[in-house]
């Protein structure tokens, strides 16, 4: 029994070391899904996040763009290729923003994903 145990203690460990929880420590930005949203922190003031998620919407294609920006916060919604997205941006820090994309209703992962690279790329050239 403590046999078994000690094995499941084992797989679990390796299992944290290999996963996200290894990106968490050396500091990349870690994406999460929840309630339809994937969100991430870039390592970015708010107004380069902003300007970045505004480029990545020009690059889409983006139409009917709404624009709702606050001091520390603001949100963007578009219609990209059909698909109702809404863009939520959070200033975390003077470096750290929190982008949370919704695509749909429901959400759609690797939309989702996929727009999110498009913002790290737009950041990568600043």
């Amino acid at each position: 029994m403590k046999k078994n145990n000690f094995r499941l203690a084992i797989l679990l460990s390796s299992f944290f070391l290999f996963s996200g929880c290894t990106l968490l420590i050396i500091g990349a930005a870690v994406p999460f899904f929840v309630d339809g949203k994937l969100t991430t922190d870039y390592r970015a003031p708010f107004d380069e996040t902003w300007h970045a998620c505004e480029k990545t919407i020009v690059d889409m294609h983006g139409v009917d763009v709404v624009p709702v920006k606050e001091i520390e916060h603001g949100r963007i919604t578009t219609l990209i290729n059909a698909r109702k997205v809404k863009f939520e941006i959070t200033c975390k820090s003077e470096n750290l923003t929190t982008v949370a994309i919704r695509v749909g209703l429901t959400g759609n992962k690797q939309y989702s994903q996929m727009l999110h690279e498009k913002i790290g790329e737009s950041l990568a050239k600043n």
